[in-house]
């Protein structure tokens, strides 16, 4: 990976003063030119060896390009906010929107770098993360971003050399400490776990950049140039060709499905149903409480047919927590800042911290329901959201969420006269709007989609829980037992 990075390049002051001027031209036209198109963001990870120009090439980049229109974010060890919750929340609430240039000084490759070079990470460890983060950079460019990563490299004699030029300069000795030195004798270490993470990461869709380091003159111009071509390329493209990146959907030949074999005449008495209503919000009080909760999460997701009870249901386990621990997040069409960024980042937004509870009154799942029936993306588009789906499910449950999923099944007798019962009491008419009305007469289209989504995201981590929702008192009790009964499991480590 580093070869051809060692062989000493080189840029006189002469080319280099005659190159920049129309360089500079070039990268404000095309910055421009991103920002007005307004279609894709460009994310840029800058990394590589201690005085090797990481820095500096950032610095250049902001004199050569409008700043207003670039964001940079210096990850170091982590908050005690962002230690709370999954691993890639941080780098998720950091990405650039479309039009704009992200540039990460640090990224999610040098905490695994730090630590296997401490040995505080296995092998295995280090490839389960690397598997993470090629699966997370193809979603990014799947969703439209130019993804580039550059590794600003040296020679050990040559990192030394430049540690040493730097110290002996007063307007730079500044930037060198002893961790710097200390760092220098891990250097055959850095290459060995930086190679071996570089080989892996080196993907199609988001190569690796590798540029020695040792010239600033080589180094800047070389920076400049990649990006300039890059977003040239990328804007030059236009829309890029989709194919499909999942198996075509089954169908059921014999007509029997996971919602056709529901029982929907289940049914509670109101005077079981409310001591049942009692018994479980006190566990749920309980379990809330308890204090190896303050380690776990919960994550309760709501989906279901129209008129089918989520928010009624919602309010029967939010009566039993304290006001403080919980947040409700309703999930409409997204907002035009929304829409700047790749579909699951407004989900990361409102991830729990440990110790709360987050309950999403619709959610992610709409990538694969409402936008696969009403066309508002593409075929691939929602056939590799299933994957992507289940990696951020897996994302929480590795850091301490307990994911519940619940959909609610109501038949279409029963949904009309829910619609018709919210158009006659007044203060129910809000609920009811023509978007219901339309996609009632999709019904068959959504009943396809939900078996599909059940079937290709019902996990061990993270299972559907289906729930027949034509009695609302049964439906009440089953959705808190469910989460009394997964979240009391966790906690005793079974689950």
């Amino acid at each position: 990976m580093f070869e051809s990075s060692e062989i000493g390049h080189k840029i006189d002051k002469k080319t280099y003063r005659k190159k920049v001027p129309e360089l500079r031209a070039a990268l404000l036209d095309a910055q421009y030119n991103l920002k007005e198109l307004g279609k894709i963001p460009v994310i840029v990870l800058v990394s590589g060896q201690d005085g090797a120009g990481k820095g500096e090439t950032i610095n250049i980049l902001y004199e050569w390009m409008d700043p207003r229109f670039i964001s940079t974010l210096a990850f170091s060890a982590p908050t005690d906010e962002e230690r709370q919750r999954p691993y890639m929340w941080r780098y998720w609430r950091a990405l650039p929107p479309k039009g704009r240039i992200g540039i990460f000084a640090g990224s999610w490759y040098s905490d695994p770098i730090h630590d296997r070079i401490e040995g505080s990470m296995s092998k295995a460890a280090v490839d389960a993360r690397i598997d993470q983060i090629n699966r997370y950079e193809a979603m990014l460019v799947n969703e439209g971003a130019l993804v580039l990563k550059f590794w600003f490299h040296l020679t050990r004699k040559g990192q030394r050399q430049r540690l040493k030029s730097l110290e002996k300069n007063p307007h730079t000795a500044w930037r060198v400490t002893q961790w710097n030195w200390d760092r220098l004798k891990t250097y055959n270490k850095l290459l060995n776990v930086a190679g071996h993470m570089l080989r892996l990461t080196n993907t199609p869709w988001a190569p690796w950049i590798v540029i020695e380091g040792a010239d600033d003159n080589y180094r800047s111009l070389t920076a400049g140039k990649v990006l300039l071509e890059a977003i040239k390329q990328r804007l030059a493209e236009g829309e890029r060709p989709v194919t499909s990146v999942a198996p075509p959907v089954q169908l059921d030949i014999d007509g029997r499905d996971v919602l056709s074999e529901l029982d929907m005449s289940l049914k509670l008495a109101k005077k079981t149903f409310e001591n049942q209503l009692a018994k479980w919000q006190g566990k749920l009080a309980e379990l809330v409480r308890d204090p190896r909760f303050r380690k776990r999460s919960l994550v309760c997701v709501f989906e279901g047919s129209d008129a089918a009870g989520k928010g009624g249901a919602i309010r029967r386990i939010t009566a039993a927590l304290d006001a403080r621990a919980y947040q409700i997040v309703p999930i409409a069409a997204p907002t035009e800042e929304e829409q700047a960024q790749p579909y699951l980042w407004r989900f990361w937004r409102h991830i729990p911290r440990v110790g709360r509870v987050a309950m999403f009154d619709r959610s992610w799942y709409g990538r694969v329901l409402v936008e696969r029936v009403e066309g508002f993306c593409s075929e691939a588009d929602w056939l590799r959201a299933y994957a992507e789906i289940n990696d951020f499910e897996h994302e929480l449950s590795e850091a301490g969420a307990v994911v519940v999923k619940f959909w609610l099944q109501i038949d279409r007798d029963e949904q009309l006269r829910r619609f018709k019962e919210r158009q006659k009491i007044e203060f129910k008419r809000f609920k009811i709007t023509e978007e219901d009305w339309r996609n009632r007469k999709q019904w068959d289209a959504y009943h396809r989609a939900v078996c599909d989504m059940v079937d290709r995201t019902s996990t061990g981590e993270a299972p559907w829980t289906l729930v027949e929702a034509n009695d609302k008192n049964y439906a009440r009790t089953k959705i808190l037992r469910t989460v009394c009964e997964r979240l009391e499991a966790a906690l005793k480590g079974k689950g």
